[in-house]
C-alpha cells in the first residue's frame, strides 16, 4: 500500500487550485501523462533559468538577452482599428529609448499596466528592429511591489500549446505547498558528505533556486533529486539480484546436435566475437545460477545469431525460448531472419504479436502450453496471463531500454528460473550500463560479419535537396532501393521539419509507384505490407520515419536519405545508417542538414562521417548530448527517469550502487524498521516491481 504520507503527491493535477477540466489536455502532453498528477508537475524539470539579477540600462542592454529594466513610460501608440500592426509604448531612462511592442492586446489594458510618466520594471528579451532596441511581450511588468517579489533567479520550463510560462510557475507553487515532510532515506554519513538538502527542501529549491548555480543540474538540490531516483533503481536491481540468488538458477546443458545443424545451416562463419558470446552464454545456462547478460553489438554485428545459438542449446535440453521486442516490426523482422535457419536445424518457431487474434491467437498458445514451439518472437502481447509456456528456460529481450524491469521480470516469471538475455544494437557506454542494468555480465560483438560494406557518408544542406532527389532517381534508374528518413509524420504549423506523408506526396509525383510510404501510426498490418513491397522490390525508395531504425533488413537498399540530420541524435543516426551496407554493393548515407548548423550538430555530423564504430560514436553521443540520445530514447535525460541526467550525475551512480547493495545485503527483504523510508522512496519513485519483490517475500 501507498504510504498516506504520498496521497497528496500522487492526487490529479486538477486538485491544484486554477487548473480545470480545459487544461488536463495541454498538461497531459506537457507531462506525457493523460491524467498527470501533482508529482508529474513537481518532476517537470526546468530546461534552463533567467538571472533577474542583470539590470542594466537600456543602453548597456545586449540584443538576444533576457534582462530586468527600470525605465520610465512616455507615450503609447495604439493600432488603427482592423489593422494587424502592434500596440507600441515608447519608455526611456537615461541613458536612452527603447519600445515595448504587444500584438493583439486591449490597447486600455496595457496603458493601465503601462501608466505614461509612471516608472515601471520590464522582464524580457531585448531585441534589435530598426536599428532601435526593442522588447516584445515582456514576461513581466512590474510596479515596485511586484519587483520586490521578484525572485533573483527564475526557472524556464519546457512548455505545449495552451501553457504560458506562468501557468506553469503558478501551478508548480502551488504543487510545493503540497509536498509534505518524508523520512530520510539516504545514508547519513553520504547524505553529511555531500551536504544536500532534505527531499522537500530540495524539490523547492530546483523550482526556487537561490543562484544561478542551485537552478542547473549540477546544483546540490538537483543532484540529491537525481540520487533518489538513481537510488531507487539500484534498490529495484539489488532486490531482482538477490531475489535469483534466493531462487537459485536451472542448469540447461545440451548435446549440441541442433547447434551443429545450425552452424552448417548459415550462410557465413561465425566471428570471433560471436562464438565468445556464445561460449559465454552456453557457460552461463549450464551454471545452476541464473544469466543476466548484455548483449551489446553494432548495428549488424550478428546478434540474432547469437540470441538463435543459445536458443538452440536451450532446445536440445528439451526447453522453450522466448524473444519479445518492443515493436511488432522488429519482432516480425526477426522472425524472418530467424525462421530459415531454425527450420534447416529443426527448431520450431512462432511469432505471437497484437496483432494474432481469434484462432490464429489460440493455436499460437496452444502450441506453446503443449511444448510444440521451441522459439516465440514477440512483443508486449508475450507478457500477457494467458501466455503460458510447458517449460521457459531463456527470455532473450531485444533493445532492453524500451522495456521497464518490471516487464522484464513479469515474461521471466512465466517460466522456473529462467535465464535472460538482453541484447541491445545500440552500444551502451559502460556507466549507462552500470546505471540501467547494474552489475549485468556482458558480451560485445564489435566485428562487422563478412562482407559488410563500408558506407560513404556525407552532409549535404537542405538548399540542394533538389540535387539530392536527382542522385536518388540515377540510383533508382539503376536499379538500388534506396531509404528516405523524415522526422515527422505530418507537417505541423509549430514545425518546420519535413514530413513523412508530405514529402511521400512529392516524391511520388516524382517516380510514381517506385515510392512507398511507412510511419508510426499506421497499423502493424500497413506497416508490414509497406516494408515487405520494399523488401520484394515492388516499390523502390521507401519513405519513413524513425521506425525501420532498428532491425529492418533489406541487403538490396544501398541509399539512405536523412533529411534533418541535425535534429537527430548520433547513435540514432548511425542506427539509420546501419540499414544499408547490409548487401555486397557500395553504399551511401546522405545527411541533409538545415544550415546554419549549431556547434554540437555540426560535432556529431562530423564524427558520423569520420567513423562506422557504433562503440566510439555512443561514448562520443553521450559527451556531446546527454544519455537519452545514447539510447535512441529522448532528447535528454535516461529513460525511465525523471530527474536524473548522467553527464552531470555519473558520480551519483556509482554512490546509488554502493549504498544500495549494502542495504539490500545486511537486510535483504527490507523488512527492519529503519527500512521503511527505504519503501517510502520506491512508492515514491514507481518502483512497483520491487514493491511487489517484498509483498511476494
Amino acid at each position: 500500500m501507498r504510504p498516506d504520507a504520498l496521497l497528496p503527491l500522487f492526487a490529479p493535477l486538477t486538485s491544484l487550485p486554477g487548473i480545470g477540466p480545459k487544461l488536463v489536455r495541454p498538461y497531459g502532453r506537457l507531462l506525457g501523462r493523460e491524467m498527470p498528477r501533482v508529482l508529474d508537475l513537481l518532476f517537470h524539470m526546468p530546461s534552463g533559468f533567467v538571472d533577474r539579477r542583470a539590470r542594466p540600462t537600456i543602453a548597456e542592454a545586449l540584443p538576444e538577452t533576457d534582462v530586468t529594466l527600470e525605465v520610465r513610460v512616455d507615450s503609447h501608440q495604439s493600432p488603427p482599428p482592423g489593422s494587424r500592426a502592434p500596440h507600441r509604448t515608447y519608455v526611456s531612462d537615461a541613458s536612452g529609448d527603447m519600445v515595448v511592442v504587444h500584438f493583439k492586446m486591449d490597447p486600455a489594458r496595457l496603458e493601465h499596466m503601462l501608466p505614461v510618466g509612471q516608472t515601471r520594471w520590464l522582464c524580457g528579451r531585448i531585441s534589435l528592429y530598426d536599428g532601435m532596441r526593442q522588447m516584445t511581450h515582456p514576461d513581466r511588468v512590474l510596479d515596485a511591489a511586484g519587483l520586490a517579489k521578484l525572485p533573483a533567479v527564475e526557472q524556464v520550463y519546457p512548455l505545449v500549446e495552451g501553457l504560458a510560462a506562468g501557468h506553469v510557475r503558478r501551478a508548480i507553487e502551488a504543487a510545493l505547498q503540497r509536498v509534505p515532510e518524508l523520512p530520510e532515506w539516504i545514508p547519513a554519513d553520504l547524505l553529511a558528505e555531500r551536504g544536500w538538502p532534505a527531499f522537500r527542501e530540495a524539490l523547492a529549491r530546483v523550482h526556487r533556486p537561490a543562484n544561478p548555480h542551485e537552478a542547473t543540474p549540477a546544483g546540490g538540490p538537483w543532484r540529491r533529486l537525481a540520487f533518489d531516483e538513481l537510488f531507487a533503481h539500484q534498490i529495484t536491481l539489488a532486490l531482482l539480484r538477490a531475489q535469483e540468488e534466493k531462487a537459485g538458477g536451472r542448469a540447461t546443458v545440451g548435446d549440441g546436435h541442433i547447434s551443429a545443424r545450425l552452424l552448417s545451416a548459415l550462410p557465413f562463419r561465425l566471428t570471433g566475437g560471436q562464438e565468445q558470446a556464445v561460449a559465454a552464454i552456453r557457460a552461463d545456462l549450464a551454471a545452476d545460477t541464473r544469466m543476466l547478460r548484455l548483449l551489446q553489438g553494432d548495428v549488424g554485428s550478428g546478434k540474432t545469431v547469437v540470441a538463435l545459438m543459445a536458443a538452440a542449446t536451450v532446445a536440445e535440453a528439451g526447453r522453450q525460448t522466448a524473444l519479445m521486442a518492443p515493436t511488432e516490426i522488429l519482432a516480425r523482422q526477426h522472425h524472418e531472419t530467424i525462421a530459415p535457419l531454425a527450420e534447416a536445424a529443426g527448431l520450431s518457431v512462432n511469432v505471437l504479436t497484437g496483432r494474432e487474434k481469434g484462432r490464429a491467437r489460440t493455436a499460437v498458445l496452444t502450441e506453446l502450453q503443449h511444448g510444440r514451439t521451441d522459439i516465440v518472437i514477440g512483443t508486449h502481447a508475450l507478457i500477457q496471463d494467458d501466455v503460458i509456456f510447458r517449460d521457459l528456460a531463456l527470455v532473450v529481450v531485444d533493445e532492453q531500454h524500451r522495456f521497464g524491469v518490471e516487464q522484464r521480470l513479469t515474461l521471466a516469471r512465466k517460466g522456473e528460473a529462467v535465464d535472460m538475455l538482453v541484447m541491445t544494437a545500440t552500444p551502451i557506454p559502460r556507466t549507462l550500463v552500470l546505471t540501467l542494468f547494474g552489475d549485468m555480465d556482458s558480451s560485445e560483438l564489435r566485428e562487422k560479419p563478412p562482407g559488410r560494406q563500408a558506407i560513404d557518408t556525407r552532409a549535404i544542406p537542405l538548399d540542394r535537396l533538389d540535387e539530392v532527389v536527382a542522385a536518388a532517381g540515377r540510383a533508382l534508374s539503376s536499379g538500388a532501393r534506396a531509404y528516405w528518413i523524415c522526422p515527422l509524420v505530418e507537417e505541423t504549423d509549430t514545425s518546420d521539419l519535413a514530413a513523412a506523408t508530405e514529402r511521400f506526396e512529392v516524391l511520388k509525383s516524382i517516380f510514381g509507384d517506385k515510392v512507398g510510404l511507412v510511419h508510426g501510426r499506421m497499423s502493424g498490418a500497413a506497416k508490414d505490407e509497406a516494408m515487405a513491397r520494399f523488401a520484394s522490390g515492388e516499390t523502390r525508395l521507401l519513405v519513413a520515419t524513425t521506425v525501420i531504425e532498428v532491425g529492418v533488413n533489406v541487403p538490396e537498399a544501398t541509399v539512405m536519405v536523412i533529411e534533418h540530420a541535425e535534429r537527430f541524435g548520433l547513435a540514432q543516426l548511425h542506427q539509420l545508417r546501419g540499414r544499408v551496407g547490409r548487401g555486397d554493393k557500395p553504399s551511401v548515407c546522405l545527411l541533409l542538414y538545415r544550415a546554419p548548423l549549431g556547434e554540437t550538430a555540426k560535432a556529431r555530423l562530423a564524427i558520423l562521417r569520420e567513423s562506422q564504430d557504433g562503440f566510439r560514436l555512443a561514448e562520443e553521443d553521450l559527451r556531446l548530448r546527454g544519455e537519452g540520445d545514447v539510447l535512441g530514447t529522448r532528447q535528454s535525460g535516461m529513460p525511465g527517469f525523471r530527474t536524473a541526467r548522467l553527464e552531470f550525475h555519473s558520480g551519483e551512480v556509482e554512490a546509488a550502487r554502493d549504498a544500495a547493495a549494502q542495504r539490500i545485503k545486511a537486510d535483504p527483504d527490507l523488512a527492519a524498521p529503519e527500512a521503511a523510508p527505504l519503501h517510502t522512496l520506491l512508492h515514491l519513485a514507481e518502483r512497483d516491481g520491487a514493491m511487489r519483490l517484498l509483498s511476494a517475500g
